[in-house]
């Protein structure tokens, strides 16, 4: 087994593994960081960037998630620059997406002290056409979805391998889709689930909830 290696968050010194990623070591610790696209079960991809911190003599703000720590690291996970940067990602989630069955990201910007209506109703909104009604299991609400990332790699080889979910456009457009945009039925899909179990904003939604 390694040696354990010494390292310091929110002022707090103690031993973590060395191949333990910062957001593992702040959880060993006791210590809250958000995170959105993160999932236990996934690969992280720090695509969110809510869970980034602050690590001494480093530029910019560090991915806690995909980060691993390395000896005499000295970090911090709520500073006001670090707040301000989760606050702004939180902000501009809210004025482009519909958060309204996101109790995560909810809670999320209640804790950051985020304004939802920070850029005004000109914001432009992510809109693609309401609701995919295509199978007998669950809907496709991507009015909802925030691009974690979560869905695709339950589905591919993190999980499922049947890789009946993608990306579709690019910039402000991204979306989440199957191959040519085809009705699910028409896909790999085997509808396990999984892809609905991992969204955390409601864009997947069982039937069985509506």
């Amino acid at each position: 087994m390694p040696e354990k290696i010494w390292i310091t968050i929110d002022g707090k010194s103690f031993q973590v593994a060395p191949d333990v990623t910062v957001l593992e070591a702040a959880r060993e610790a006791g210590v809250h960081i958000p995170t959105l696209c993160f999932h236990e079960r996934l690969t992280a991809n720090a695509v969110c960037r809510l869970c980034v911190v602050e690590w001494r003599g480093s530029r910019t703000l560090v991915p806690a998630c995909v980060a691993t720590v390395r000896p005499n690291a000295v970090i911090r996970t709520n500073s006001p620059r670090v707040k301000k940067v989760r606050r702004t990602i939180l902000e501009m989630l809210a004025s482009a997406t519909d958060l309204s069955e996101a109790p995560e990201l909810q809670a999320m910007m209640a804790e950051c002290d985020a304004d939802p209506e920070r850029f005004g109703p000109d914001a432009k909104r992510r809109a693609f056409g309401g609701i995919k009604d295509d199978n007998p299991f669950y809907v496709r609400d991507y009015d909802k979805c925030v691009l974690c990332w979560r869905c695709v790699q339950v589905c591919a080889e993190d999980v499922q391998f049947t890789f009946a979910l993608g990306f579709n456009k690019r910039g402000f457009d991204t979306e989440i889709a199957t191959f040519f945009d085809h009705p699910m039925p028409e896909t790999t899909c085997v509808f396990c689930g999984n892809c609905v179990a991992v969204c955390p904003t409601g864009a997947l939604k069982p039937k069985t909830l509506l």
